[in-house]
């Protein structure tokens, strides 16, 4: 059975409809118009709502539009007796299950109305069996057993199911979007869409129209109205990553999101409501922006409903094995032996740069280690000295492969220097300042 909301100003039509359906055991709902249908969409949930296109002063395009942002899981049947290809295909565009022509055949109807209902029974379904399968399965992006990765692990576990929102603390490079990935996967917000911002890559000035969208003549270039990103997520989880970066009057504007679920595109009046939940990430201590004045006090204490902080690689040394297999696979990579004396060495370096740079580490060593057997000799971290402020001088042995290493990368890129910095996964200008660090003069064309 399946609740469905009739909606015609065709009052013998609404009957013949609501008659129909509910003969076929169906719980059927009838109105006379688009704002009536809104108004009880906002009041109770319906499976599928049948409606007719040409209505005055709300007509089936708005219902639909208007259902869509109030449940996108809701399948939209269009009924119209002109038949109009044009309108049709932009009823399907915005997200119709399907449309039907008057007159229509009351069978078909119920078969396409059950058929609609039989879907949304099919993604809830699957949503489910994933939740299940994801209670039962920890978060797959957590590779390792350290007692931080386990914290970090049953944190998540507990977040995602709720609606939360949720702000991830920790250095650039502990897996920030990923642990945001999960939360999202694990929570009943899966089946719909994952948008990651970087506020700190966006200008100031075009994050806050990116974000929430601009009317047309907003600003020079806003040639035609555009929704943003807060709207494009409808029902699912939009991340915010390095938030502290984003300027205080986006700020006032993730506030009200926040607190009132509402947003105005830049240039426009209209409120317009959205269903999304909030996923945050700081590299920076946030008390300290406040502090100076560069992050809102109100929008810190929205964001802090669930604080979740993800630890340093080095407070994880246990993991790194772990890590380095799970990578090397990554690359198909199966032929490799690290000594003793490697692994210790993993172990004990700080890794400033975290899981990303053991992760550009041991894509390195692949490239290096080419057809062969990677082996000791391709997993070298002194190449990174210069970001560790490490005296590159203090082992020779470690100035000895540093050596074979760049001038490896260098022959596999054909003097290419930009190539060869990327092989070995720093700044070309880091691979100059190395070059006269160990004293190998190349030409500079």
């Amino acid at each position: 059975m399946a609740r469905i909301l009739v909606v015609d100003d065709e009052k013998k039509m609404v009957m013949l409809l609501k008659s129909a359906l509910e003969h076929r055991g169906h719980d059927v709902v009838g109105v006379h118009g688009g704002q009536e249908a809104l108004q009880q969409a906002k009041e109770s949930a319906f499976d599928v709502v049948l409606t007719d296109l040409r209505m005055e002063p709300v007509d089936g395009m708005a219902v639909l539009e208007g259902i869509k942002e109030l449940n996108p899981e809701t399948a939209v049947v269009i009924l119209t007796a002109y038949g109009e290809v044009k309108n049709a295909v932009e009823a399907l565009q915005k997200g119709a299950f399907q449309y039907l022509t008057k007159p229509f055949n009351f069978q078909e109807v119920a078969h396409v109305v059950e058929q609609a209902a039989g879907e949304g029974d099919l993604k809830r379904e699957n949503r489910a069996l994933r939740n299940a399968v994801a209670k039962t399965h920890p978060a797959r992006f957590l590779i390792g057993e350290a007692a931080a990765t386990k914290v970090l692990r049953d944190m998540i576990t507990r977040v995602a199911p709720s609606d939360a929102t949720v702000l991830l603390r920790g250095e650039s490079g502990t897996g920030k979007e990923l642990a945001a990935r999960s939360i999202h996967r694990r929570s009943q917000r899966s089946d719909m869409a994952f948008i990651p911002v970087n506020c700190a890559a966006i200008a100031d000035s075009l994050l806050e129209s990116e974000l929430f969208g601009y009317r047309k003549g907003a600003f020079t270039g806003a040639d035609k109205d555009r929704e943003g990103l807060f709207e494009a997520a409808r029902g699912g989880t939009i991340f915010l990553d390095e938030i502290g970066e984003a300027s205080l009057a986006v700020q006032a504007k993730l506030l009200r999101v926040l607190e009132e679920k509402t947003i105005n595109r830049v240039g426009d009046p209209m409120e317009r409501a959205v269903d999304v939940r909030v996923i945050a990430a700081t590299n920076r201590p946030l008390e300290e922006a406040i502090a100076a004045r560069e992050f809102r006090e109100d929008l810190y204490y929205r964001l802090l409903v669930f604080p979740v902080d993800l630890p340093p690689l080095r407070d994880r040394a246990d993991d790194i094995l772990l890590l380095v297999d799970h990578f090397l696979a990554q690359l198909g990579r199966t032929n490799y032996s690290l000594s003793a004396k490697t692994v210790a060495k993993l172990r004990a370096y700080r890794w400033p740069g975290n899981v990303r740079e053991l992760r550009n580490l041991m894509e390195r060593a692949h490239i290096m280690a080419g057809e062969g057997k990677l082996l000791d000799e391709h997993v070298l971290l002194d190449v990174a000295a210069a970001h560790t402020g490490e005296a590159p001088g203090a082992d020779l042995n470690l100035d000895n492969n540093a050596r074979r290493l760049i001038t490896a990368a260098l022959q596999r890129a054909g003097g290419n220097k930009s190539e060869a910095a990327k092989m070995l996964g720093i700044t070309r200008r880091t691979l100059y300042s190395r070059l006269k660090l160990l004293g190998i003069e190349l030409d500079q064309d």
